[in-house]
Parts: C-alpha cells; sequence; structure tokens
C-alpha cells in the first residue's frame, strides 16, 4: 500500500525531481493531457474527479508519514490543477503552453482563496489550493485566447 500511495502523491515520482517537483508535476500533467486521447472531451472529467480524491487520500498518508504539512514531494495536486487550467482546450503546443505559464504563476503567488483552503486538513488543502490555481488559470486562459483569437 505504501508503493500505491508514493505512486499517486508523488505523481510517478516526479515529486522527487531535485529541483522544481511541482513543476515537474505540472509538466506531468500537461503531458497526460496532451498523450491520452478524449482527455479534452466531458469524459475527462471523471479522471480529473478520481485523481482529485486519489490526491487527497495520498496527500494525508504523505503527510502522516512524514509528518510534513503539503510535502514538496506531494505532486498530484499539481497534476490535477495543471488539468483543469487546460480541461476541454486545444491540444494545441502555444495554448498549452500558455496554460502551463499561468497555472505555475497562479499556483505560486496563490490568490484568495487558495492561500486560506492551504490550512484545510487531511489532505484536502493540499489539494484544493491547487484547484483553485487550476480554476484561476482556466479563467485567465479562456480570456487570453477569446482577445487574441
Amino acid at each position: 500500500m505504501k508503493f500505491v500511495v508514493r505512486l499517486i502523491a508523488t505523481g510517478f515520482y516526479t515529486g522527487y525531481a531535485p529541483k522544481a517537483p511541482g513543476t515537474a508535476g505540472s509538466l506531468l500533467g500537461l503531458f497526460l493531457y496532451w498523450a491520452i486521447p478524449g482527455s479534452e472531451s466531458v469524459y475527462s472529467v471523471a479522471g480529473v474527479v478520481l485523481f482529485f480524491f486519489a490526491g487527497v487520500w495520498a496527500a494525508n498518508r504523505i503527510e502522516k508519514e512524514t509528518n510534513v504539512h503539503d510535502n514538496q514531494i506531494i505532486v498530484i495536486d499539481e497534476i490535477v490543477g495543471m488539468l483543469i487550467t487546460v480541461a476541454f482546450f486545444e491540444k494545441s503546443l502555444i495554448w498549452l503552453a500558455v496554460g502551463f505559464v499561468l497555472f505555475r504563476f497562479f499556483d505560486i503567488i496563490k490568490p484568495y482563496p487558495a492561500k486560506a483552503s492551504e490550512k484545510l486538513p487531511h489532505g484536502w488543502g493540499v489539494m484544493i489550493d491547487d484547484v483553485v490555481a487550476g480554476i484561476y488559470s482556466a479563467l485567465s486562459l479562456r480570456l487570453i485566447y477569446y482577445f487574441l483569437k
């Protein structure tokens, strides 16, 4: 079970990247969106919801095991946030890159209520702040797309 928890929480071990593990997790999320056929369809919502709840569970287990809140090896939250950012969006390299930059920006600055949600217990805070960053990023990406297209 410990192996499964680590596999999920660390995004197939991308969370162990020596530099910028959150960026590595975000890149994995972007790659999954690009590589999985049909990921831009409404059916991908089920996958994101499944990743989210698996992330809450795994993050909670890692936090208990390491006694570190939002341990940097946990990147399933970045994967979910990145998937939310690009959900239902065209698979164009330039637009996915813009989405990636926007998500990293909002994930780092953590605008309200992202920062406040970090305090939630049991893995919820780990996941919710990136969901909020993903929503802000998705809205920004669509606004930029609308005005530039």
